[in-house]
């Protein structure tokens, strides 16, 4: 898997779940960490109508940027219980804007509390960015 030039990885952890992202670029990145989740979570979307919300993150770094918009998805899966699949994102001075795709969830294996800042750090590797990402379960 790791011969792609994005991806993520389920990575063993303690008592939470933690997965690998990697990427070209900084949207590359969050959108492959919001797709693991989404399949970390055994999420399972309806085959209805796809949905579509306009999205507008800001962060103080690129951490908390990736932390913002993984949330935001978190919410929108248990206020409106909607998942998503399809991203048109871009990020422009710490600035996440865009178009987020998806439907209602019709399972999810397991749910995901929050996006946490343990040990995140988002690095420069041979494949643009990589991160390290920790989940309360």
């Amino acid at each position: 898997m790791r011969d792609n030039k994005s991806g993520y990885l389920e990575m063993e952890h303690t008592a939470d779940w933690a997965l690998k992202v990697w990427a070209p670029d900084l949207a590359g990145l969050v959108e492959q960490a919001a797709r693991g989740m989404g399949v970390l979570s055994g999420m399972v979307l309806e085959d209805s109508d796809q949905v579509e919300r306009s999205i507008s993150i800001h962060g103080n770094d690129s951490e908390q940027l990736m932390v913002n918009f993984l949330t935001e998805i978190l919410y929108l899966g248990e206020d409106e219980g909607l998942g998503f699949d399809g991203f048109d994102i871009k990020i422009e001075d710490l600035h996440l804007s865009g178009i987020i795709k998806g439907a209602n969830i019709a399972s999810q294996e397991k749910e995901i509390k929050a996006v946490t800042y343990h040990a995140l750090e988002i690095k420069i590797s041979s494949q643009g960015l990589e991160t390290m990402i920790v989940f309360d379960v």
